[in-house]
């Protein structure tokens, strides 16, 4: 079954945040505390989200672009091999866009829709037109950088920017596998939301213009548009929705991510969870099972040999120094944790993977 859609307005008279500020957990229900947002900037800093490639556009009606699934435009926008998250913000004008099941979604000034998981789509203006191909025409655009590319049939105009986001495939599905398929947010409905494009927008200009430092920031600046909108997706989750990013927003297991991430190498326990948090074994398993599915110490275990999993690929560390960073007490015990997980040995993953041999250990 599909995951479902998701489109996320504040309701009339909701309080303003601070730019990027930590909201107060007892302001009120729907606003998120610092657990939460500890839990969610430390899972992204751990998955990488890697030099954002934008697109800035100016869509005249009649127009309409048919996006692919982003696995087929990885090899152009993410050629290490990275999951590629895609977004379009709305600078001036209308637009729509239209998911495979034909559900279409009105596009004003500053909003924001985001696919997490890279679905096709179509992103038009005006009246339904055979659509361009952008994977035919994605190479050409990527040539002329961030110049303003200009696209339809010479009516009603919309200015948009279209970010791609790179991050690690398998990191990602920790969180992103409890995120709808489509989410809908708008940043002009308050001052950080504003601030955060405005900026976006300055840093296109830069970039276009070969501007140093340009790229660099707005590589910080798409991570900041996809944290903002896990943020306000998180403040209008129901309370009774599960996952990983509904486990960040409660309180207690929201800290026990945090810890487990940040400290991913310390020898954890149950108890020691447990009393660090200030909970009972008995209640701290029972509540991080209800949002992840798993008792702590199994997704303590998953995540290190995730991170294993990617130091195989994306470094010449040998075998026994990357079971020795993730807490193994052992090679031959990393060993079989991590072929009981992927199905393959450590060295033979690694090679199928990168087509090189471990070195041998120091």
């Amino acid at each position: 079954m599909r995951a479902p859609l998701l489109t996320v307005r504040p309701p009339a008279g909701e309080r303003l945040d601070p730019p990027f500020g930590f909201l107060d957990r007892n302001a009120g229900e729907g606003v998120l505390d610092s657990e939460c947002m500890d839990a969610l900037s430390e899972i992204l800093r751990v998955i990488r989200l890697d030099s954002a490639i934008y697109i800035n556009a100016e869509l005249s009606a009649p127009c309409c672009l048919d996006t692919p699934e982003s696995r087929l435009l990885a090899p152009m926008l993410a050629p290490t091999g990275g999951h590629v998250i895609i977004y379009h913000l709305i600078r001036e004008g209308r637009a729509y866009v239209q998911t495979l099941e034909g559900e279409r979604f009105a596009l004003s000034p500053g909003d924001v829709v985001t696919f997490p998981h890279g679905d096709r789509h179509l992103l038009g203006s005006g009246d339904t037109i055979q659509p361009i191909d952008v994977r035919a025409a994605l190479p050409g655009v990527l040539e002329r950088r961030l110049d303003l590319l200009h696209v339809g049939g010479g009516g009603a105009r919309t200015r948009l920017i279209c970010g791609f986001l790179s991050c690690d495939p398998h990191l990602g599905q920790t969180f992103l596998g409890g995120l709808p398929r489509l989410i809908k947010i708008n940043i002009r409905e308050d001052p950080s939301g504003q601030w955060l494009e405005n900026s976006l927008e300055f840093s296109v200009m830069q970039a276009a213009r070969r501007e140093a430092g340009g790229d660099a920031m707005l590589a910080k600046l798409s991570e900041a548009v996809f944290a903002e909108t896990l943020r306000r997706y998180l403040r209008h989750l129901p309370q009774d929705q599960t996952g990983w990013l509904a486990g960040a927003r409660d309180p207690d297991v929201g800290r026990a991510l945090t810890l487990l991430h940040q400290r991913y190498a310390d020898p954890w326990t149950l108890a020691g969870l447990a009393k660090e948090i200030g909970l009972s074994r008995t209640v701290l398993m029972e509540r991080f099972r209800h949002f992840l599915g798993v008792p702590p110490m199994t997704y303590l275990t998953r995540w290190r040999l995730q991170l294993g999993a990617r130091a195989l690929t994306t470094t010449s560390r040998s075998v026994a120094q990357i079971a020795a960073e993730s807490s193994y007490e052992s090679e031959a015990a990393f060993n079989r944790a991590f072929k009981r997980e992927y199905g393959l040995p450590p060295a033979r993953y690694r090679r199928d993977k990168t087509g090189q041999h471990a070195p041998a250990a120091k």
